[in-house]
C-alpha cells in the first residue's frame, strides 16, 4: 500500500484517569479532501494537537508520508510539510496582510531571523507572497492592517500564511468559526481551488460546509472513531444522527 499522506496508528492520549483519544486508527489520503466531525467535547482539538506536535501523545504513532513523526517538534513537522490554521486566528494583527503572508515564507526558507528590513522588503519573497494572495483574492487587500479586514477576510488570510509553509497536509481548524454565513461560501471556494496535491483536513461545526467540501468524514465520539465514509454514508447513519448531526441532516 502506498504511503498514506497523513496516518495515525493506536493513538493514545490520557490526562490522569481521564481519556481523551482512544486507539485513534486515521489515514489521510495524499489529495484527500477529508472532515473531522464530533460533539463537543469529542476529542477532536486534541486529536489535531497531537498531530501538530502541541501536545504528546501518550501512545501510538504519527506518521507523515510514511515518516514517524511521533516524537518529532512542531516546528520540524511544519518543515516537513505539515501546516495548520486555528480555531481563532493568529495573526500580526498591527501588520499589513502582506508582511504577514512574507513572514511565513522568511520562515518557511529560514531566513526570517537574519532580516533587518521587514520581510516584505525581500523582492524575491514579496514576489511569492503577492502570487499567493491573488489566487486567494486578497491582492487587494495586500496593504491593509489585518486589524482592519473583516474576519472572514481574515480566516483568509490565515489561510494563505499556512500555504505560503508549502505544506503537503493541511490541518484547517474550523476555518468557518465566527465568519458570518454571508462570507463562509468564499471560505469553501477557496478552500475547493486549493491545490489538487495538498491533502486536506477540516475540523468544523459548520456542517453545510462539511457535506459541500469533503469527499470523506470521519466521526469522533467520546475519543474514538465512531465511523467513517462518504458524505453519503455518514448522512445516513443511524449511529451519527443519534450523536451529533440529529435528524435534520440533509447532506
Amino acid at each position: 500500500m502506498a504511503a498514506s499522506a497523513l496516518e495515525t496508528q493506536k493513538l493514545c492520549k490520557s490526562f490522569g484517569a481521564l481519556t481523551v483519544a482512544d486507539n485513534i486508527d486515521f489515514r489521510l489520503e495524499p489529495g484527500a479532501r477529508h472532515a473531522l466531525i464530533g460533539p463537543n467535547g469529542a476529542g477532536k482539538t486534541t486529536f489535531v494537537n497531537m498531530l501538530t506536535g502541541a501536545i504528546a501523545p501518550s501512545s501510538g504513532r504519527i506518521l507523515l508520508g510514511g515518516e514517524d513523526l511521533t516524537k518529532v517538534n512542531q516546528a520540524a513537522r511544519v518543515r516537513r510539510g505539515l501546516g495548520r490554521t486555528f480555531q481563532i486566528t493568529t495573526l500580526f494583527r498591527k501588520l499589513p496582510v502582506l508582511d504577514n503572508v512574507a513572514l511565513a515564507i522568511a520562515e518557511r526558507d529560514r531566513v526570517a531571523r537574519r532580516m533587518w528590513k521587514a520581510a516584505s522588503a525581500h523582492q524575491e519573497i514579496i514576489d511569492e507572497a503577492l502570487a499567493l494572495l491573488s489566487t486567494l483574492g486578497l491582492v487587494d487587500d495586500a496593504r491593509i492592517k489585518v486589524e482592519d479586514l473583516p474576519y472572514g477576510r481574515q480566516r483568509l488570510v490565515e489561510i494563505a500564511i499556512a500555504l505560503g509553509l508549502k505544506p503537503k497536509v493541511l490541518l484547517l481548524d474550523e476555518p468557518a468559526a465566527g465568519v458570518p454565513s454571508q462570507d463562509s461560501g468564499r471560505i469553501l471556494e477557496v478552500l475547493a481551488a486549493l491545490p489538487a496535491d495538498i491533502a486536506i483536513l477540516i475540523i468544523e461545526h459548520d456542517m453545510d460546509l462539511v457535506f459541500r467540501f469533503a469527499r470523506r468524514i470521519t466521526v469522533l465520539v467520546q475519543g474514538q472513531v465512531l465511523v467513517e465514509g462518504t458524505p453519503e454514508e455518514i448522512a445516513a447513519d443511524r449511529r451519527v444522527r443519534d450523536v451529533y448531526l440529529g435528524e435534520a441532516t440533509h447532506a
